[in-house]
């Protein structure tokens, strides 16, 4: 037996701490995968399921579009370059995946809907939302609660924000008609619980008329998503003689971790896959729940992008020598600890991103890197400094703003931390802008 946390006795325990440890009761230890699954994904009970989950101030971490709505600005100049790279196509579907409260969607839509000073950018951003069809993919409906709250104003009347350019449409649901303002900017915007929705179907998504979401087609656009893939499931593993997997056990007090025989000779087989060397000793994470959204993800998607944000490393960094005790953290009302065997089911738990994963196995799957640096780099290189200019020169408040926008792009906040990966499935292997100041696929 290694390593025990103390979590408390059987009579301070919560519905999910005493579900966890029936399961274990009845079938043994059980792999912590299945540990940090069920904590943060237990149907009403987990850290994201449960519907208590507070980002942002009031909450227990912060992501890039809590810092400041210029990420969001950022992003829409983004997707405006990957859709006239692709040919100005007259339909691109802009995918967010876990959009948490509905600050990045809101964001990129108040930019796309501002009156610009240029004329000709203007002019590219209305012919945009003529082609955009924007898609939540999200599980949980509380999240999408919170997301149609705060992008409300987008579900009703465009009339302030639009000059229009759209004919006259209807939105069609399980419940009601609403008819359409002459812009029609309501029908940018639907919901799925899945992107395997989006091929299959499925009744239980409310059917679109005409411009919107046609279930049976696949996505050309981009999908793209914020800090998603450092929250799914993942495999701890020690070196010993050989290599051990970590179970979660209970011993009457308190969980406790217990080494044993790897659940899966996948978790062999990645070492290998990736040339990957642990010291005796060594204790980190596998993620392999990556590879199997990376197949769903490129299925989903017939020609386009897949744009990753996240923190994470190389597969050299992240199993260097110097990294002897992986990465696991965990957050709960912004402080930062390793235990996750405290205030389950009311903690985030996280483990980095091997980008190099995301490489290979994008690869294998016909999706091409086509580019991977730090945020910073990519945000700077995008013209961070151009939205500056065009959305804050003349605000009274300009130092404050500039101030909150240096923790996107400086290395002592999210500017180091967190990178930026673009896969592309289709002909050619289209260049951004993005990366033209330092383009790293090469290490990954």
């Amino acid at each position: 037996m290694s390593n025990s946390h103390n979590l408390g006795i059987i009579s301070t325990m919560n519905p999910l701490e005493e579900i966890i440890i029936d399961k274990i009761k009845k079938e043994g230890p059980v792999t912590f995968e299945t540990f940090m699954d069920m904590a943060l994904y237990y149907p009403e009970l987990g850290y994201y399921s449960s519907g208590k989950t507070a980002i942002g101030r009031a909450g227990d971490f912060y992501t890039s579009p809590h810092l400041h709505p210029v990420f969001g600005a950022m992003l829409a100049r983004q997707l405006m370059e990957m859709w006239m790279v692709m040919g100005k196509p007259s339909v691109f579907h802009a995918v967010e995946i876990g959009a948490g409260a509905g600050y990045l969607c809101k964001d990129i839509l108040d930019y796309l809907h501002k009156t610009s000073k240029n004329p000709s950018l203007s002019k590219v951003e209305s012919d945009f939302l003529k082609s955009l069809k924007y898609v939540i993919v999200e599980p949980f409906s509380h999240f999408e609660e919170k997301q149609r709250e705060m992008i409300g104003e987008y579900l009703k009347d465009f009339s302030t924000h639009c000059s229009g350019g759209f004919e006259t449409r209807h939105y069609e649901n399980k419940d009601e008609i609403v008819e359409a303002t002459p812009c029609g900017c309501h029908e940018l915007i639907t919901w799925v619980k899945s992107l395997k929705e989006l091929n299959d179907g499925n009744p239980s998504v409310s059917p679109l008329t005409k411009g919107g979401i046609k279930r049976g087609l696949q996505i050309t656009g981009c999908i793209f998503f914020n800090e998603l893939l450092d929250a799914f499931p993942v495999h701890l593993v020690e070196m010993e003689d050989d290599l051990k997997e970590i179970y979660v056990d209970f011993n009457g007090k308190e969980f406790v971790e217990v080494k044993k025989e790897v659940s899966s000779p996948e978790l062999i087989n990645y070492l290998k896959e990736f040339s990957v060397h642990l010291q005796e000793g060594c204790k980190t994470e596998i993620n392999l729940r990556i590879k199997r959204w990376l197949e769903e993800a490129g299925a989903a998607l017939s020609k386009g992008f897949l744009l990753t944000i996240d923190y994470g490393y190389s597969e050299r960094e992240y199993y260097s020598e110097e990294r002897t005790k992986g990465t696991l953290l965990c957050y709960h009302k912004h402080q930062c600890n390793e235990n996750p065997y405290r205030d389950i089911g009311e903690q985030d738990i996280t483990a980095h991103v091997n980008f190099s994963s995301l490489k290979k196995w994008g690869e294998e799957l016909g999706l091409k890197t086509i580019g991977y640096c730090r945020q910073g780099i990519f945000l700077t290189a995008s013209g961070i400094d151009e939205i500056i200019t065009e959305l804050y020169s003349d605000a009274a408040d300009y130092s404050f703003e500039l101030a909150k926008i240096k923790g996107l792009i400086f290395p002592q906040g999210m500017g180091e931390s967190h990178n930026v990966i673009v896969q592309y499935k289709g002909e050619g292997s289209p260049e951004l802008r993005g990366f033209s100041i330092r383009n790293q696929k090469g290490n990954l």
